[in-house]
């Protein structure tokens, strides 16, 4: 029985130098790429999606590409009382309440669950884990996609706690911020991501996509205690709240949301997202974004969540590995020197032969490819303005 087909980014499909040329040139055209599916630059393949799937978690989605390839993802959460170790000391927390207090102090007036806003939270808080059939839980790729995920889920803070005109003070920011429940305990969450296929492709958007929604989906008993009391929660679970708040889709810009990771590649100066794994074969730059909805408090009014560049992370594509037939004199990996018990190949330019390009990308590139997924109406917008119009119920 052969093994698993083992995907990544960095290997190359089998077609010919001559298929992976005459792909190169369809997706640098100065006028335009010309992408195999027929897809524009910033299309996206066809998907479907589903929340509340998994019975017994508090959140859950499952989205399957065009392509068959399908993933699951459940969200669950425990409550846990928070160590002396992660919680602020005595003294940092009497500054950060005067400074959220307005330098009242204890006269501020302010209400009990202020703190909860101020307390940060714990990235080991969060914990996930990905399965890929054909991988290991320790080899390089699930454990990369794990934390190249989850260091856009903990790497933003909470910016603090908003009223919502009734005296409730609501937490926003990062999802950090959301798992405090007061100074001495707080929900931990683990999220379980199951790849239902071999990949057919890099599978980081697909796990991004499903994982946003499940967060979107997830939901937490209504806490009844207030303050510093031990939590306990009302039962009946009609009342539990979610996670990240819902709202009308007109108005997601006042809503944060969780983080979202999109995949992007470059061909000579044009940009190309949700790539295929043959697209991937001839790309220049891969690069991964991951963006976000978190409400600013210090923008001025209070309401401003536009999207937030949360991290950026280059992917060696194939063209960046040191092909066959590269004479060691010109191989970065000797550093230059040749070797003389291997007589050296000649890698002259051959018209219709794939040829990787070597070198890096210019930053004007790469500017780019942040600009068109961070610009107002761009591609993050569309992405997260899809997502949120997934029924969630």
């Amino acid at each position: 029985m052969a093994p698993p087909q083992q995907t990544s980014a960095s290997q190359t499909p089998l077609i010919s130098p001559a298929e992976l040329s005459y792909l190169y040139t369809s997706l640098s055209l100065p006028e335009g790429p010309i992408r195999p599916d027929g897809r524009s630059p910033t299309q996206f393949r066809p998907l479907t999606a589903e929340t509340s799937i998994v019975p017994g978690a508090n959140g859950s989605a499952r989205i399957g590409f065009a392509d068959g390839t399908e993933a699951i993802v459940g969200v669950k959460a425990e409550i846990e009382r928070t160590l002396a170790t992660d919680a602020l000391d005595l003294r940092q927390l009497q500054e950060l309440e005067q400074q959220y207090d307005g330098g009242g102090g204890e006269d501020s007036g302010a209400g009990e669950g202020s703190t909860a806003g101020v307390i940060g939270g714990q990235s080991s808080w969060v914990q996930m884990s990905i399965e890929i059939p054909g991988f290991r839980d320790d080899d390089a790729l699930p454990v990369f996609l794990s934390e190249m995920m989850r260091e856009s889920l903990v790497g933003a803070s909470v910016a603090g706690t908003a009223n919502d005109g009734e005296n409730n003070n609501k937490l926003v920011g990062g999802l950090k911020g959301r798992l405090v429940i007061n100074r001495r305990w707080h929900w931990r969450l683990y999220i379980d991501i199951l790849l239902l296929s071999p990949p057919q492709s890099y599978p980081l958007p697909l796990l991004s996509l499903t994982t946003h929604l499940a967060l979107l989906s997830t939901r937490l008993p209504k806490l009844k205690s207030q303050g510093e009391e031990d939590p306990f929660f009302e039962d009946d679970w009609n009342l539990a709240e979610y996670l990240y708040p819902r709202g009308e889709h007109n108005n997601l810009r006042n809503q944060a949301r969780p983080p979202v990771t999109l995949l992007v590649i470059s061909a000579d100066k044009n940009v190309i997202f949700d790539p295929t794994r043959e697209e991937i074969a001839v790309a220049d730059f891969v690069l991964a974004v991951s963006i976000g909805r978190e409400i600013d408090e210090t923008a001025g009014g209070g309401t401003n969540a536009n999207l937030k560049l949360l991290s950026i992370r280059t992917i060696d594509p194939p063209s960046r590995l040191t092909q066959h037939g590269i004479p060691d004199s010109e191989n970065a990996a000797t550093m230059g020197v040749a070797t003389t018990d291997i007589p050296e190949r000649t890698d002259e330019e051959v018209a219709g032969v794939w040829k990787p390009r070597r070198g890096g990308v210019s930053r004007g590139v790469i500017s780019h490819m942040i600009k068109v997924v961070l610009e107002r109406g761009g591609v993050g917008d569309e992405v997260m303005e899809g997502l949120e119009r997934v029924d969630v119920t």
